[in-house]
């Protein structure tokens, strides 16, 4: 007996059906064979020593896996702290929190590859009135992992919202599957990532891999698979009332929020916050950024308010800012809200700027968003309206290798020109010229450059010269070009309205990237870049295009001549074709600058990077 409950020395000496094991002994090979014997369908681990140990803890997990298939079982874990099923009455694990009396039941669901977080997550969220039904602590991820229960959740009738607490993504292609059903099933659902400030991140041969590192390649690839990604804990905790039952929002201007409050000064720290992440304010009738209620003002007087902003036709969300009344008095302000956002259509927030626990419990059973930091709330109004549903692809042929290009080895410009061609991207008019004289019949004024496979930045070694104006010039400064060797890339001189930058990575953890942003060499300097996944169609690279600061010339901004963005768009649609290529051999690759023109672009740089063997 343990703690006056019958224990057993294995599992066959139990008579009754045995749906879910929990093992944390040492010898948990020994444990999974029990397992298998007694026909039991899932065991989570929570011992570790696996891949958490280094290579022969790896080496030791994978022939877990292997024996658990043979025997029919699937895993949790290792390294897994559990699961806990607050809506089945079920708890298998050793997190502390479960000496909580009676945590609160709710909607939403969470996973995560931290198992002291469930804790976390289920005792905060308890001091905000919120419930939770179903949590998961993956550990390892050996066997079942974060995509497959996502899947699970999107099927669960008990679960509305599914949170993920994230250190790494494991599996992408798994994640945004279960990702997309969520969505089919009107779940949405929302990731804390670690990592956004990764130090020592590895930097690639090529502009792009520097600026699609990768935290800018999980931004993009939560965003393809219609996941909300919250920059705050508080946020992944509190955010959920505000994305019940909602899909993502459908505007293309600047959301625009309208504010209520009972004190300016609690409100400004919220509006300021918001506009810090391109969020406006809007007042209906005037062009302050609030409306302020005075404490006089009676109850029914905010509750009006707080109706007609949810019904004015010119914001997008609506957020109430309760000052101290919210501690003490919750009918003169709480409870007006509750009763105006019956009625609604649209996001409801409110921020209390006291600690205010009963007001809390209000506004949470009343399934209205409640925040207790403005930097949380304004995380939660940006996360919502970056949500996107998840991107549709047409179904594409793969385009053709071009013969005379290795799929091996190192390339040169001159190839990454011809792959860049045969994909559809215009690129500049060039020449090979050889010595002893160096011929070419190109049209001066030309550009000069060395050919290496080796040097991925010519210019940062002066092997590039620009502007040369007739042959004696020409003759004279190839003379001086270090690392020359026997060829010279002689390319036609260009000039347009702008510069962009255009690339391709094939990210080891979210699969292949395009990227588009304000190019030449100070492309890493100003990071203003956009990312998405590839392959994207025209339409979707216009939207890029629109969100690149840098390129906002080509617009037509403040009078200036418009560039062509469509043959632009084009560009980018074409080499994001490199994740279609059978074997996908491009690691990276990239055009800067490409110059972007009145009524044309074209590439007079080319950067293509084949994956080692």
């Amino acid at each position: 007996m343990v703690l006056d409950l019958p224990a057993f020395k294995t599992q066959e000496e139990i008579k009754e059906r045995i749906d879910h094991a929990f093992i944390m002994v040492e010898d948990v090979e020994a444990a999974l064979e029990d397992c298998g014997r007694k026909g039991v369908p899932v065991a989570s681990v929570f011992t570790d020593g696996f891949a958490d140990s280094g290579d022969k803890g790896m080496a030791r997990q994978r022939k877990l896996v292997a024996r658990a298939r043979e025997l029919g079982v699937r895993l949790l874990g290792p390294n897994s702290m559990g699961m806990i099923n607050l809506t089945g009455g079920v708890a298998l694990s050793v997190n502390a929190i479960l000496e909580m009396d009676a945590p609160p039941r709710g909607a939403t669901s969470i996973v995560s590859q931290s198992g002291t977080m469930l804790g976390t997550v289920l005792s905060r969220g308890a001091a905000r009135g919120l419930g939770f039904s179903k949590l998961v602590s993956v550990g390892n991820e050996a066997d079942v992992g974060v995509g497959e229960l996502v899947e699970l959740l999107a099927a669960d009738p008990e679960t509305r919202l599914i949170l993920l607490f994230l250190e790494t993504v494991r599996d992408a292609a798994r994640l945004a599957a279960g990702a997309r059903l969520a969505h089919a099933a009107g779940k949405p659902v929302v990731a804390y990532k670690l990592g956004r400030s990764k130090l020592g991140e590895r930097l690639a041969r090529s502009h792009t891999g520097a600026l699609a590192g990768e935290d800018a390649a999980l931004d993009a690839y939560f965003r393809d698979c219609g996941i909300l990604r919250v920059d705050m804990l508080e946020t992944l905790i509190e955010i959920g009332p505000m994305l019940a039952g909602r899909r993502p929002p459908d505007i293309v201007h600047a959301p625009r929020v309208s504010v209520v409050t009972t004190t300016g000064g609690g409100a400004a720290s919220v509006v300021d916050r918001l506009g810090t992440v391109g969020i406006e304010t809007v007042t209906p009738g005037s062009d302050a950024p609030i409306t302020d209620l005075t404490m006089g003002k009676k109850a029914a007087t905010y509750g009006a308010v707080v109706r007609d902003l949810l019904t004015f036709p010119g914001n997008d969300a609506v957020l109430a800012v309760v000052g101290s009344s919210a501690q003490f008095h919750p009918q003169h302000a709480v409870e007006p809200i509750i009763a105006a956002s019956k009625q609604r259509d649209k996001p409801l927030a409110v921020f209390l700027t006291p600690q205010a626990e009963e007001s809390l419990a209000l506004l949470a059973q009343a399934g209205v968003a409640a925040f207790r930091t403005p930097e949380a709330c304004a995380d939660a109004f940006r996360a919502y309206f970056s949500w996107h549903s998840p991107s549709r692809r047409k179904i594409e042929s793969p385009p053709e290798w071009p013969k005379d290009i290795p799929v091996k080895g190192k390339l040169t410009e001159v190839h990454a020109l011809t792959l860049f061609a045969s994909l559809g991207v215009p690129v500049v008019e060039s020449a090979i010229a050889r010595a002893p004289d160096f011929a070419h019949s190109l049209q001066y004024p030309v550009a000069a450059k060395i050919v290496s496979a080796e040097i991925a930045h010519k210019s940062d070694v002066g092997g590039v010269i620009l502007g040369i104006k007739d042959g004696e010039e020409f003759a004279a400064g190839i003379r001086r070009l270090p690392h020359a060797g026997d060829t010279i890339l002689v390319q036609k001189m260009e000039q347009g309205l702008a510069e962009a930058i255009i690339g391709y990575r094939d990210d080891p953890v979210v699969g292949p990237l395009v990227m588009v942003g304000a190019g030449g060499i100070l492309a890493e300097l100003y990071n203003d870049v956009v990312l998405r996944l590839a392959p994207v169609d025209e339409a979707g690279a216009l939207e890029m295009i629109g969100q690149v600061k840098g390129l906002a010339v080509l617009r037509g901004y403040r009078g200036l001549p418009q560039g062509d963005v469509q043959s632009l768009a084009r560009a980018i649609s074409a080499l994001s074709r490199l994740a279609l290529v059978p074997g996908r051999p491009v690691s990276e690759a990239e055009a800067n600058p490409v110059i972007v023109k009145p009524d044309a672009v074209v590439a007079v740089d080319a950067l293509a990077v084949l994956k080692e063997e």
